[in-house]
């Protein structure tokens, strides 16, 4: 693929870029807004959304040089490319304007995170002694005739090792939301694509945020503790002791303490998980990765309910706002869905035949062309 070609398929995609900063400005605006009307700075407390950006922004950079070898080592047809096939790569695909806009997104989505951690913390500030976790309850024994959908998976599916499945699934989260934002930023041929996603998911912060400001909740493991006594301990055992712990602090001193971080309604870790299956699907990607994240999403959903964080309404809603979230991005980053599906079907549908036929000429796999695998 010569470079004029690169340039053509991959025209620099600011809209997206801009997007996602905008979404970031007005999350932190308004953090600074609210947190103030309590009484407390917006702040980073213990630095982790500048550890998280740091630590992702070392694991994309390390990706980037994997995707600059495997392309190299496509177009020179064996697994070691020289030096000058390498920079050739990485000249063509690893622009400035590439570089500047994977860095604005990740800027972006972290600046999102750290307002919405502080918007989550005053929630309690903001709507004292206002908790719907009864009425969250009350739904679900509705959904399920009168039973307790948590009883019904522990009856169902038991305890044990099951528990320490879901647990570690559970606890997987913080890897594989990073994870997936770094993989479509970096192996994306169309950063658009990638850019709208991440866009999504900073949408999911803010509407996460909004959701707990709606109905004030806790989640059945500290509604009911003793629906969940029966489980082994596990990581999330410990961590939602943490949490609890956490937030009693932060109400007897949020001046002092780390901000609290326990709200049930609506499940971000549905919405970011539907989000992420629904964005692969709908932009027609590989079909082994869309099947992983449609479980992945399976999965999580049993782990909420199962381990106690949510409430089954809290997971219908965070579907409703995982789709929510991706259409605003869509029309925020003017990116084409179904445009998208369609070129990625046509690509797949000539790919078996072009490396084939490359390879028969003798010819070299164009860089970023995909191979038979």
């Amino acid at each position: 693929m010569t470079t004029q070609t690169m340039s053509s398929r991959e025209a620099q995609p600011w809209r997206g870029v801009v997007a996602g900063l905008l979404v970031a400005v007005a999350t932190v605006v308004a953090g600074v807004v609210m947190t103030d009307h309590v009484g407390l700075p917006l702040r980073d407390p213990d630095h982790v959304a500048a550890l998280y950006l740091g630590l992702v922004g070392l694991g994309v950079a390390m990706l980037v040089g994997l995707d600059i070898w495997v392309r190299a080592a496509r177009r020179a047809g064996r697994p070691r490319p020289s030096r000058q096939q390498l920079a050739s790569v990485r000249r063509e695909r690893w622009t400035t304007g590439r570089a500047l806009a994977v860095g604005g997104a990740l800027v972006g989505f972290y600046a999102t995170y750290m307002a919405y951690r502080n918007l989550k913390s005053i929630v309690p500030l903001l709507r004292p002694d206002e908790l719907f976790d009864r009425q969250l309850a009350d739904v679900d024994r509705d959904l399920f005739l009168g039973h307790d959908p948590a009883a019904l998976l522990h009856s169902l599916i038991g305890s044990g090792v099951t528990t320490h499945v879901l647990s570690a699934a559970y606890v997987a989260f913080i890897v594989f939301l990073p994870l997936t934002i770094g993989v479509a930023l970096v192996f994306s041929d169309r950063l658009d694509d990638a850019l709208l996603y991440v866009a999504a998911q900073s949408i999911n912060w803010v509407l996460g945020a909004a959701s707990y400001f709606l109905l004030p909740s806790l989640g059945p493991i500290y509604f009911d503790p003793g629906a969940f006594a029966n489980l082994p301990a596990s990581e999330v055992t410990n961590l939602q002791a943490i949490l609890l712990d956490q937030r009693v602090a932060f109400l007897n001193d949020p001046v002092g303490s780390t901000p609290q971080s326990i709200a049930a309604f609506a499940s971000l870790h549905i919405s970011m998980s539907f989000t992420a299956a629904l964005a692969a699907q709908m932009l027609g990607v590989a079909r082994r990765l869309r099947i992983a994240l449609w479980v992945w999403l399976a999965v999580t959903a049993v782990g909420t309910i199962y381990l106690g964080w949510h409430y089954v309404v809290d997971d219908i809603a965070g579907v409703l706002m995982g789709a929510a979230a991706l259409g605003l991005a869509r029309v925020a980053t003017g990116v084409d869905l179904r445009a998208a599906r369609l070129r990625r079907q046509g690509e797949r549908g000539g790919a078996a035949v072009r490396p084939r036929a490359a390879r028969r000429a003798g010819a070299p796999v164009a860089a970023g062309e995909p191979s038979d695998a």
